[in-house]
């Protein structure tokens, strides 16, 4: 772990050339979600209600992708990826998150309560024929019956991190039955990257397995914690789960969160309270979510006009979410930081 010394002065190097936009391109994106259509042999998976919904069709229509043809949009999803994340200031290399499916009592997958499936496989094929700007981080459900052995496959073929959405994948985080789990993700040196408060995008079942205390077990036991979108609650009206991300911060030093989604209307109430708490800053890490849209709605009067202006000319998400958090003063982190012994990487703006 980087001194704080050296976070400042990083801190400082980053301020300094933010003002001169020269910026370096030194950031890892932890939250970017790898999305595909089964094409026969990736190991994807997607219902038919799922696909039928508001966000999958706004999805496939932004991003000019047809379900009809599922290789060549799996390709076009990966090839608009590409030119977004080289059209960064700021993003070097991104996290392509993976997401496992829902695992009945005896351990085995049950596809009929699987809204979304994005294979392990699939993740270290994008991360083989990209591995200049990709990094792996597969899903794995603690749930099923070979969790444990996955977990030796993932780290052998070059994880990052483990994901999961508990919501959805309808397992609860805080079960002593997955104490073997987590302690073979400290056996590897696997951070444990979780979702956290209400579940929009997929379908999700009970949502009270989003309450980041759930995380506790994976914390006691000496794995690296991420709590995804900050701790947010997700419902707007208000953020039940602050006092639990400062409870957290100051029991765990293995505990960090990432700032994904935290511009979304429903979640950027956090992003509002964190630029308050700058104890608390030293623990996130950047993220956008993507593919979902980054907004500047939270800076709208929170900065000056020459600062929000450049936000809105600012097209491209990675960007945007770091000039955006930044000029709220919010500081951040890479995961980098995480996965090597570099000098911390932080950014923060006047």
């Amino acid at each position: 772990m980087a001194t704080s010394q050296a976070m400042t002065q990083s801190e400082q190097r980053f301020t300094n050339d933010a003002s001169r936009n020269t910026a370096q391109k030194s950031l890892i994106d932890c939250h970017v979600h790898l999305a595909a259509l089964p094409d026969g042999d990736n190991g994807c998976f997607i219902s038919p209600k799922l696909l039928r919904s508001p966000l999958f069709r706004f999805l496939l229509w932004k991003h000019e992708l047809s379900p009809t043809q599922p290789r060549e949009t799996n390709q076009r999803y990966l090839d608009h990826l590409l030119t977004e994340l080289h059209a960064s200031r700021y993003v070097q290399k991104v996290v392509l998150l993976g997401m496992d499916g829902f695992y009945d009592q005896t351990g085995l997958l049950n596809r009929q309560h699987t809204d979304f499936l994005v294979s392990n496989d699939y993740v270290f094929k994008a991360v083989r024929d990209y591995p200049d700007v990709f990094l792996a981080g597969p899903s794995i459900n603690p749930q099923r019956e070979d969790a444990i052995d996955e977990v030796h496959r993932c780290a052998d073929a070059g994880a990052v991190l483990i994901k999961v959405l508990p919501n959805a994948q309808q397992f609860n985080p805080a079960d002593g039955k997955y104490r073997p789990f987590y302690r073979a993700l400290v056996q590897r040196r696997l951070p444990f990257l979780s979702h956290v408060g209400y579940e929009f995008s997929l379908i999700g079942k009970d949502q009270s397995l989003g309450d980041p205390n759930r995380l506790r077990l994976a914390l006691d036991e000496g794995v690296t914690v991420i709590a995804a979108h900050a701790c947010s609650y997700g419902l707007m009206l208000y953020e039940k789960f602050l006092p639990t991300f400062r409870d957290l911060c100051e029991r765990y030093p293995n505990f960090y969160a990432d700032i994904s989604a935290l511009t979304q209307p429903h979640r950027l109430k956090m992003l509002l309270h964190l630029r308050h708490h700058p104890e608390l800053q030293s623990r996130l890490l950047f993220g956008t979510d993507y593919p979902l849209s980054v907004f500047h709605m939270a800076a709208w009067g929170r900065v000056g006009p020459g600062t929000l202006w450049k936000m809105i000319r600012t097209k491209n998400r990675f960007d945007r979410q770091a000039e955006v958090c930044a000029g709220l003063n919010l500081r951040f982190r890479s995961i980098g930081d995480l996965l090597s012994d570099s000098t911390t990487t932080s950014i923060t703006a006047h």
